[in-house]
Formats: structure tokens, C-alpha cells, sequence
């Protein structure tokens, strides 16, 4: 019945099952909706999906990176006859070879230490104003000091607040548990000669030191000049080498040589050879990313027909039939494949492309490794396997219009399939500048591959929320208006057969 608190059904006057059919004909109306939901749902996995292709194509840069520059593809081992001498590595940009080192003498850095004292808390100056003096390289220090902060403990910290830079100071007991010396000791920041502390003195009552500047062999004068700042002397290749510190990175380009001893007249020898593993390793991770992508597409890209003689539909991957995935693999093997005909004419040593260096193609567009022909051309001659990788002159577009195929071409000489590679699928992310706004004279900004459809699929699943709300609210609009409809339908009946029971009960008719 019908009544001011809402709609209800007393009883069923018509005998049909009222909320079975009210709930069959909203089922009917909410299917527009689930059709619309199914779209939404296949737009999250299409997301989804291009999220995978996006992170397979970011390990695919990742490997090609460790390709693209002399640094990174190149590995190279360090064999060293006597590392207690020296440790040694070395880097992409070293040079094979062998070298001889010989070490008379490792940097050092320069100490004094004053005289010692019982107590560290004990207060030295007889008056304010005495002072500790002392020179570092060409920067001259003074700490005056009250009497009442005079401990060698208010000194240390006196000290390296106001020389922090270039000196450490600190508190020392040289002595026993039972007679203790305490000494206040400055430390230079840095090894060598050039930042030996210099001119020390000190007027304060209690504390005392005797400066006298290290002899020309770089030997102490003074007990209290505990080590001498030197500088690492060394022969290399017959070569004099003099450095401040025992660090001689930059006597070879990408050789790290860290001096750890002398090696008391008797030179060592160390070699650098490129390590052709590692390099192998860094080839096997690009192939195996390289391949990882071609296996996604291929397998979003396979119709599966179904079994079911019924269904004709079959499977597919959420992004069979999209253009991304073709657009995608035409990107990556254009860097990899599309060769400049004349170099490959103009190359006599059989170099030119990823085929003749022994990385080939299988059927499903996967890239394999012949390893007779890889091996043999690594070992003939490994810096023109590298060239075809390589991009030694770096990118330069000469200035090209953006939005234009020249504005990703690279001018110069030297490309290196890796580099262009690297560039091709940057080149799938983010934005880039297009043509002329006619409107505003500035260049419009252009969403790239990924970003475009991500966008896309973003505002469409948006539009389909949108769309399936407001389904929504008719919906209940429908279902209430049913109810409201049945409701007045039963009670109609309802008083219709009320008073057919009254008309026979007038006539005498039985029931």
C-alpha cells in the first residue's frame, strides 16, 4: 500500500511476485551501465599494460646507457704485481698498457704536538690575552684566550672553531693511567708540504712547544714536530711524479692509483687490459632487455582463437590492435637497424652493423648472439666493436626546428647505435616542443608517445565515471518510480477484489 511513510506491499492482491519483476526490468536497464563498465575496465588494463611497456622500456635505456659512451662500455682489470704498494683501478676511459711505479716517498700530513700537562682540565694562561700562534700554508691563525678558558680541552675546541678548515686539534694522553701526559696535538687537514703548520708558538704560561721548520729532506727538527707534511714522490714509467697527496688519479686518464707504501727501490709493475666479460655482461643485459620488450608486444599483439566452436571471439592482449606497440618496436629497431647504406659500403673491417659483429636476428624479431663471430671480432679489434656502440662526439641536431625529424638526427660524425637507442626512447616519454601556436606565437608543448595515450585512457575512464554516475542516479530514479507504480497496481487490485467479494456477498453468489 501507499502511505505517507513510504511504499510498501501488505500483501500481494495481484499474486505476482512484485519484487522479482521490479528487480528483473532494473537488471535490464543496468546492463547499458555494465557495458559501459566493461570499457572501463579494459581502458585500467590497457593502463596497466602500457605501465609494463613503459618499465621494460626504461630497463631497455638503463642497458643501452651502459653501452653509449666510452666510459660505461668499457671495463678494464688492474693486474698489480704488489698492492701493499698501491691500489689500482681503472675505468671506461683508460688506456691499455703496462706502466712500472716506484714510490720513495708517500704523502704525508704535517703534526706538532706541545709539551705535556697532568691535567686537560686544568687552566694554563697566568693572564687574558696570551695567545697560540701558527701559520697553515699561507693562512696565519691566532687564538688569544681568557685565563679562565685556558684547559687544553678549551683550546682543543677553541682551536678548531676557529681553524676548523685547515687544521684538526685534539687532546692526547701520552703518558700512563697513573702518570698521565696530556698533549694538545694540531693536525693539518691536508698531506704535503704546502700546508705544513708553520711559525707555532704559544705564550701561554703553562703550555710550551719548540718550533723549528723540517730540513730540506723533509725530516723533523723538532720533538715536537711528530710527522712531517711531505709530499708522495714517485717514478712512473721513468717519469718524476710529485703530488701533494698519495692520490695520483690524474697522472692517467681513468687510471685510480691510491699510494699506500715505499717500495724501497724496487719498482712494480701493473697492467690494464680491458675486461672483455664484464663487457659481454653489459651486452647480455642489453639483449635480454631489448628481448624482454619484443616478447611483450609480440604477445599482446597474438590472437588466441578459442576452442569453444561456439565462440568465435577467442583472446587477445588488453592492447592487441593499438598502435603504441608497432610505433614502439618501429622506434627501437629504426635505432638499432636503419643504417646509413654508405657506411655500410664505405666498411672494410665488417663493423657497421650489430649482423656483422655476430648479434643477430631470429624469427620472432629477438636478438640472439652467434658467439664464434662475437668472440672473433671482439678479439680482432675491440675498439671498433665498441664504435659501433658508442657515441664518442655526442649529439648535436645543428640547431633544427623542434617537431621536425631533423631536430632528432644527429649531425655529427660518430652516432653509436646505443646512443641513438637511448634517444628513441627518451623520446617516448614527457613532452616535447611542437609547431607555432598561431594564437599566442609560442610553440605548443606536445605530450610524446606514452604520455599521449596514458592521457587519453586517464580522461576516457574519467568520462566513462562520469557517465556511469549519472546512469546511476536514473537508475534509481526507475527503480523508485517501478516500486511507486506496482504499489498503486496492488492496491487497486486490492480494492477491486474488496468490493467483487462485496458484490457477491450482496448477490448471494458463494465465494
Amino acid at each position: 500500500m501507499v502511505n505517507s511513510n513510504g511504499i510498501s506491499f501488505s500483501g500481494l492482491a495481484s499474486g505476482l511476485d512484485t519484487k522479482a519483476i521490479i528487480t528483473q526490468l532494473v537488471a535490464l536497464e543496468r546492463i547499458p551501465i555494465q557495458l559501459i563498465e566493461a570499457k572501463k575496465m579494459a581502458a585500467q588494463k590497457r593502463l596497466d599494460k602500457m605501465g609494463v611497456l613503459e618499465g621494460l622500456l626504461k630497463t631497455l635505456k638503463t642497458a643501452s646507457e651502459s653501452l653509449s659512451t666510452s666510459k660505461d662500455f668499457f671495463a678494464y682489470t688492474v693486474n698489480n704485481t704488489d698492492e701493499t704498494v698501491a691500489t689500482i683501478t681503472a675505468s671506461g676511459s683508460a688506456a691499455s698498457g703496462s706502466h712500472t711505479l716506484e714510490v720513495t716517498q708517500v704523502a704525508s700530513t704535517d703534526r706538532w704536538a706541545f709539551d705535556g700537562v697532568a691535567d686537560p682540565n686544568l687552566d694554563l694562561a697566568s693572564a687574558d690575552g696570551q695567545q697560540i700562534t701558527f701559520t697553515v700554508g699561507t693562512t696565519s691563525y691566532s687564538l688569544v684566550v681568557n685565563q679562565g678558558d685556558s684547559s687544553l680541552n678549551n683550546l682543543a675546541s677553541a682551536i678548531n672553531t676557529m681553524a676548523g678548515d685547515d687544521v684538526t686539534a685534539s687532546v692526547v694522553n701520552t703518558g700512563t693511567e697513573f702518570n698521565p701526559q696530556y698533549r694538545l696535538v694540531i693536525a693539518s687537514e691536508e698531506s704535503g708540504e704546502d700546508l705544513r703548520i708553520t711559525n707555532i708558538a704559544t705564550d701561554i704560561a703553562g703550555l710550551s712547544i719548540t718550533y723549528s721548520a723540517p730540513d730540506v729532506n723533509g725530516d723533523a727538527t723538532s720533538s715536537n714536530n711528530i710527522t712531517v707534511g711531505n709530499n708522495a714522490v714517485v717514478v712512473i714509467d721513468g717519469l718524476d711524479v710529485e703530488r701533494s697527496s698519495n692520490d695520483l688519479s690524474d697522472v692517467f686518464d681513468g687510471i685510480e692509483i691510491q699510494i699506500l707504501s715505499t717500495t724501497d727501490g724496487t719498482p712494480i709493475t701493473f697492467s690494464v687490459n680491458p675486461d672483455k666479460e664484464a663487457i659481454r655482461e653489459n651486452l647480455d643485459t642489453f639483449i635480454a632487455a631489448f628481448n624482454a620488450v619484443v616478447d611483450f608486444v609480440n604477445t599482446e599483439s597474438t590472437f588466441t582463437p578459442s576452442t569453444d566452436d561456439d565462440d568465435l571471439r577467442g583472446t587477445t592482449g588488453p592492447l592487441f590492435g593499438d598502435s603504441i606497440l608497432t610505433s614502439v618496436m618501429r622506434n627501437i629497431r629504426r635505432a638499432l637497424f636503419d643504417i646509413d647504406p654508405s657506411v655500410v659500403q664505405n666498411d672494410t673491417l665488417g663493423y657497421s652493423t650489430l649482423g656483422l659483429i655476430g648479434i643477430e636476428t631470429d624469427n620472432n624479431g629477438k636478438l640472439e648472439i652467434n658467439e664464434t663471430i662475437l668472440d672473433e671480432k671482439m678479439a680482432e679489434n675491440l675498439e671498433a666493436f665498441a664504435d659501433l656502440f658508442i657515441d664518442y662526439d655526442g649529439f648535436d641536431n645543428g640547431g633544427a626546428t623542434p617537431n621536425t625529424p631533423e631536430f632528432y638526427t644527429d649531425t655529427t660524425a660518430d652516432t653509436g647505435l646505443a646512443a641513438l637507442l637511448v634517444r628513441e626512447i627518451d623520446r617516448m616519454f614527457g613532452s616535447y616542443e611542437g609547431p607555432i601556436d598561431p594564437d599566442t606565437g609560442d610553440r605548443m608543448q606536445l605530450d610524446a608517445l606514452f604520455d599521449l595515450k596514458e592521457d587519453t585512457l586517464r580522461a576516457n575512464m574519467k568520462t566513462f565515471d562520469s557517465t556511469i554516475a549519472s546512469m546511476e542516479r536514473r537508475l534509481d530514479a526507475f527503480e523508485r518510480h517501478l516500486i511507486l507504480k506496482f504499489a498503486h497496481m496492488e492496491e487497486l487490485i486490492g480494492s477491486l477484489n474488496a468490493q467483487g467479494a462485496a458484490l457477491s456477498y450482496a448477490l448471494g453468489i458463494p465465494s
